[in-house]
């Protein structure tokens, strides 16, 4: 299986280089917008939006 070293934001499409060891539901930063980004997907490596952290209030 080989992985992509790169692959583009879907806000910026700045490239994102693809750290080794990375998995599905990794987070890692755009280096162009610095938006957080969850990789979604590995062969190709595909990044989505991260989702933001919500407070729970205990509701």
């Amino acid at each position: 299986m080989t992985t992509a070293t790169a692959s583009t934001c879907p806000d910026c499409t700045e490239t994102v280089p693809v750290p080794d060891g990375l998995r599905v539901t990794s987070i890692v930063v755009c280096p162009g917008c610095k938006v957080e980004l969850e990789v979604i997907a590995l062969d190709p490596t595909e990044f989505a939006l991260a989702p933001e952290i919500e407070e729970d209030f205990g509701e």
